[in-house]
């Protein structure tokens, strides 16, 4: 699915990824053979190395408090709460949203 999902921004866009030690990202390898993204990895414990991480795991909790049942959440609905997130400005893309400087990055076909 990362590598699905990353494919689809410009390389300029995807050139590094920081994760933690959890056994979903065993097979890094893969994303960086196929992506050429540099994989990176926070200690054990060390939250603060991911701070981007953690904030945006902080804004999906807001959508979906732990216990949720993801076998029960549509896609659509992840579409919608996706979109959220990708809609509010961060201070460090200069207040604009990831929305706005992802489109700045794709040509359009016209």
């Amino acid at each position: 699915m990362i590598i699905r999902r990353l494919g689809k921004l410009p390389s300029k866009g995807r050139r590094t990824l920081t994760l933690d030690n959890g056994t979903e990202n065993a097979k890094h390898e893969k994303v960086t053979a196929k992506l050429g993204m540099k994989c990176f990895f926070a200690r054990p414990y060390a939250s603060w190395q991911r701070g981007t991480n953690e904030n945006i795991n902080g804004l999906v909790r807001w959508y979906l408090p732990k216990g949720t049942d993801f076998s029960k959440i549509d896609k659509e609905h992840l579409k919608l709460i996706e979109y959220l997130i990708n809609s509010r400005p961060r201070k460090c893309l200069g207040y604009k949203t990831p929305l706005e400087v992802a489109a700045s990055s794709v040509a359009l076909a016209g």
